[in-house]
């Protein structure tokens, strides 16, 4: 089959590589109908995350089932489904916790950027649809792989209450997903963190009341200018820096909580901050299979519609052109068609 397979910093290509086929009785494999790329697809793309050269990439993606293995018994050939990124029976300890993302059976999407995917816990974790989807639904519903969740998580994680303050760290899509789950669950004040304008204009269409430009010290004053001095009565970090983790603490309020998803690179925490103003953290991997029936009736009620960080579509051969799209910030996310 054909999959987007990375070499080295910057050369992605479209490899031939062998077709996935059932390892276990709990796999599935899916035809790959739409897929994506992701922003800590970014981090390896960069050099600044180790791989494994000529691997496949991509954990993002929609399609049809194509075969399940003999444990697999709510899904059938033909079925549309959403692929969480992470796999997990939904049955273990840590899943009936909610933390699917840390399944003592996890599995990951590894090659949703390609024509065909293994899913290793098909019955835990694939979500059915009713049919074909409407093309037009097709880009919110491939926000369900990750991106709409890992938002909502921070959401979750930073305890945004209804009628109170968020702040969102990360213009990036998570970050615009981040920006929609507060603004869904009921938050009065949304300020979202962003300098570019196209990123702007999706943050405000998703909710946000605020729009803060400056970044540093300049960017917290501002937060705490809108705040009356306060702070933030959450605060969802969607970056995974060192800079980012720094400003989300600094506009905290006391007592509050920073809910971050971004993928640490470079991160130190403030423990001497946190300790003084009793502010916590909590986040990490989003456990994508507990949110996503809410989420799911979110996007099919059209209460949501996270599909609009996709802005930009190229074919599958043009993935090198996706990742330098999204590498140079000429586009937000880049959905994929086989």
């Amino acid at each position: 089959m054909r999959a987007t397979t990375l070499h080295g910093p910057g050369d992605i290509r479209v490899s031939e590589v062998p077709d996935p086929v059932l390892q276990s009785p709990t796999d599935a494999i899916v035809k790959v109908t739409a897929g994506c790329v992701c922003g800590s697809d970014l981090w390896p793309y960069r050099g600044e995350s180790d791989f494994e050269a000529g691997s496949t990439i991509g954990h993002e993606c929609l399609g049809v089932v194509e075969e399940v293995g003999s444990e697999v018994t709510s899904f059938r050939p033909g079925d549309h489904v959403i692929v969480p990124f992470c796999h997990c029976d939904n049955t273990c300890a840590h899943c009936v916790a909610g933390v699917q993302s840390a399944c003592t059976n996890l599995g990951m999407t590894t090659s949703g950027q390609g024509e065909y995917a293994l899913v290793t816990q098909a019955e835990g974790s694939l979500v059915k649809l009713d049919g074909a989807p409407d093309p037009a639904l097709v880009p919110s519903l491939l926000a369900l792989s990750d991106v709409m969740p890992t938002g909502w998580h921070a959401a979750v994680a930073a305890g945004v209450p209804e009628g109170g303050t968020v702040v969102v760290v990360g213009d990036g899509a998570v970050g615009l997903c981040g920006v929609l789950a507060a603004s869904v669950m009921g938050a009065e004040k949304v300020i979202a963190m962003s300098r570019h304008e196209s990123r702007q204009q999706i943050a405000t269409a998703f909710g946000a009341t605020h729009l803060v430009a400056a970044r540093g010290r300049e960017g917290a004053a501002e937060v705490k200018e809108i705040t009356g001095g306060i702070g933030a009565d959450a605060v969802l970090e969607c970056v995974g820096t060192g800079e980012a983790m720094g400003t989300a603490f600094a506009v905290a309020r006391p007592g509050s909580t920073v809910g971050f998803v971004g993928v640490p690179h470079g991160v130190e925490l403030p423990v001497g901050r946190m300790f003084q103003k009793n502010v916590g953290l909590r986040g990490g991997m989003a456990p994508v299979r507990r949110y996503l029936p809410e989420l799911l009736d979110h996007v099919l009620a059209g209460r949501m519609d996270p599909g609009r960080v996709f802005d930009l579509t190229l074919p599958l051969d043009q993935a090198a052109e996706a990742y330098r799209a999204m590498d140079e910030r000429r586009a937000i996310k880049v959905l994929l068609e086989p």
